[in-house]
């Protein structure tokens, strides 16, 4: 679980970053969670867009995309979800301590 200090700090690394994945019409499924999964190894923080044709509600993929890769829901904004999980070959990100 991630404190707020934390998640602020996730949020300004990854407000550079593009969303490298897309939700669209299809909604979420096995394969793109095992593929953003595997992104999440290599890059530890991404954004994922939600397109304008998907009928779920955004909150409802956001935490389906987090709870699929096992990874922490770090910001929802827009149609724009920001995702981490800390890697284990691949570490780059080094948060703040928690107190």
């Amino acid at each position: 679980m991630l404190t707020g200090k934390q998640k602020r700090f996730l949020r300004s690394e990854a407000h550079h970053l593009d969303p490298i994945f897309q939700v669209g019409k299809g909604g979420v499924n096995e394969h793109m969670v095992v593929q953003i999964g595997e992104a999440l190894e290599k890059r530890e923080l991404l954004k994922v867009s939600i397109l304008s044709n998907n009928e779920d509600d955004k909150h409802e993929v956001a935490e389906a995309l987090a709870k699929g890769a096992k990874a922490e829901l770090v910001q929802l904004i827009g149609h724009t979800v920001v995702l981490y999980k800390e890697s284990i070959n691949n570490k780059r990100i080094e948060l703040p301590v928690k107190r």
